[in-house]
């Protein structure tokens, strides 16, 4: 027996679940706000609690503007006559060839043990961590 494809979703049924989300997301915040100004009227409020309240109003509209917007965006692609957008392709980066990468360090090639005094250096920071391992112990 061949797979039926599943049913397409209802458009109303996806309205109605942007609107209670954006509802739900007014209200909690209209809430934490309500709690914030209550926050600032008490006796240890700050100016702080006092810009809570005007920002979490902003935080629950957010969610309503961001389906207005995408909406807004769907309507303005849909208008707009032309060919498909087609993938464009990224070419793979160039290795370079003055720049080497060992063990999560980079380097450049002019800079190796051949350096007389990168070399000194390199031994001292082995003295260093020899006399470390031996306090240490």
């Amino acid at each position: 027996m061949p797979a039926s494809p599943p049913p397409a979703a209802s458009p109303w049924g996806r309205r109605i679940a942007i609107v209670a989300t954006c509802l739900v997301s007014l209200l909690v915040c209209c809430g934490l706000a309500w709690w914030q100004w209550d926050r600032f009227t008490s006796a240890n409020g700050t100016f702080q609690n006092l810009g809570y309240v005007l920002q979490w109003p902003l935080f629950g509209l957010f969610p309503a503007f961001m389906f207005w917007r995408i909406r807004k965006l769907r309507q303005k692609a849909e208008a707009e006559p032309g060919p498909p957008a087609t993938p464009v392709e990224v070419p793979a980066p160039r290795p370079d060839a003055d720049r080497t990468y060992t063990d999560r360090t980079y380097t450049d090639r002019t800079y190796t043990d051949e350096d007389e005094e990168l070399a000194a250096y390199n031994r001292y920071l082995r003295e260093l961590n020899a006399r470390d391992q031996q306090a240490a112990e």
